[in-house]
């Protein structure tokens, strides 16, 4: 590897590049939270990734598990807890309190078991 280095002022800075990222990746919810939450609480994880031009891959791919995990969570919960569309047509707005329930716990569970770790 040949690295060439330029001047500024007395000190020789060496003219470092990082190797490309896959910018065609777009991360969603999980994988932007997943991202900040590296940047600030463990950076030496975050650089690595940086530099090594795997950060948003990696991103990308906990996204897709948290995706999958809370999909599996809210069918769990909601067979769990008898909610149907048969009480969806009776009672809406139980329904969607329920559900919305089902949904803040599910966000927690992936939240603690595979963003926040």
């Amino acid at each position: 590897m040949n690295i060439t280095y330029r001047q500024v002022n007395d000190y020789m800075i060496p003219n470092l590049k990082l190797p490309p990222e896959e910018t065609a990746i777009r991360l969603g919810k999980w994988g932007m939270m997943y991202k900040d939450y590296l940047q600030k609480h463990n950076s030496v994880l975050f650089i690595t990734l940086l530099t090594q031009g795997t950060l948003y891959q990696h991103c990308a791919d906990i996204e897709n598990q948290a995706q999958q995990m809370f999909n599996t969570l809210v069918e769990q919960m909601t067979k769990t807890e008898n909610i149907t569309e048969q009480l969806k047509s009776q009672n809406q707005l139980e329904w969607v309190q329920r559900m919305n329930s089902i949904q803040e716990r599910a966000n927690e569970i992936v939240c603690n078991e595979l963003i926040y770790v």
